[in-house]
């Protein structure tokens, strides 16, 4: 994610962490057209930046945290499949490596 966001220009980059302050705040309350729920869990954050339809494809895990798996331009009606099935095989990993005190300890380490 970090690559993707420092690929973008300033304002892009000011927009695409707006985004994300509102979905920390609001998390899955974050109503469409911000945010929307794709399928098992997969949620997609909806940005359009500079024409382009950006997704940030992300869930919530432990209840306190949400992890960002990807991002895409989409350019077709749905969100395609392959992105999708990412977004699960990066959970999947991140579930099988982590446990909530973990993510806590991270969490304090970086604020």
């Amino acid at each position: 994610m970090e690559k993707f966001i420092d690929s973008k220009s300033t304002n892009n980059q000011a927009k695409i962490y707006a985004y994300i302050d509102q979905l920390e705040i609001k998390g899955p309350n974050l109503p469409r057209p911000y945010a929307d729920i794709l399928e098992d869990g997969i949620h997609e954050l909806r940005i359009k930046l500079s024409g382009d339809q950006v997704r940030l494809l992300y869930f919530f895990v432990f209840k306190d945290f949400i992890i960002i798996t990807n991002s895409f331009i989409k350019k077709t009606g749905k969100v395609p499949k392959s992105e999708i099935k990412k977004a699960k095989k990066f959970r999947d990993d991140y579930l099988n490596r982590y446990k909530k005190e973990d993510l806590e300890r991270i969490y304090d380490e970086n604020i």
